[in-house]
């Protein structure tokens, strides 16, 4: 059965673009955030020495992407609280990581996927040389953040998601920017 979830948007996009920063100026304005799985993932294995890490087991690291990304959904889903969602990054994010590595996407994952459907409208922001940077979660080359991007773009309009590309600006004018989006989303539903 298929649950169409307007007030869930996701903000997406590459490593080092931002969206941190911008979804923390977003909270201030009172939306709701819903933290990225990943960095939370990583910090997990790596104290507990174990092997579901992006440079160890990539398939083990997708598994527990896409699952935390999941419950948290059909959390959140069934608290059933009318705020506006913000997710840093979405269930798609842990397909389109599978696919860049050649990974095989199961039914499953794929059904679950389309089933835990988010407003159409997706956030993705740039590559941005001058704010890029790597820390001890993130070590993608920039080269490996451009690719990220434009597989991201790719694999969430196969999914039937609009792309609404957010400009290289300001943070204030890039929060400014989203809750235009969202509040003229708002007006048409």
């Amino acid at each position: 059965m298929k649950k169409q979830t307007e007030n869930f948007y996701i903000i997406t996009g590459g490593p080092g673009v931002g969206k941190t920063t911008l979804l923390k100026e977003l909270e201030k304005s009172g939306y709701e955030i819903v933290p990225e799985e990943a960095r939370k993932i990583i910090k997990q294995q790596v104290e507990a020495e174990e092997n579901g890490l992006p440079w160890k087991d990539k398939k083990r690291y997708t598994d527990l992407m896409f699952n935390v990304s999941v419950k948290t959904y059909l959390e959140i889903q069934l608290s059933n609280k009318n705020s506006i969602y913000l997710f840093d990054r979405g269930i798609i994010d842990s397909i389109c990581y599978a696919e860049m590595c050649k990974l095989n996407i199961s039914e499953e994952m794929n059904k679950i996927a389309i089933q835990c459907v988010f407003n159409k409208n997706v956030f993705i922001l740039p590559p941005w040389a001058d704010i890029y940077e790597n820390d001890q979660e993130r070590k993608q080359t920039w080269e490996e953040a451009v690719y990220t991007f434009e597989k991201m773009k790719e694999i969430y309009k196969k999914y039937g998601y609009n792309i609404i590309e957010v400009p290289k600006d300001t943070v204030e004018n890039r929060k400014k920017f989203v809750h235009e989006v969202i509040e003229n989303n708002n007006r048409k539903l």
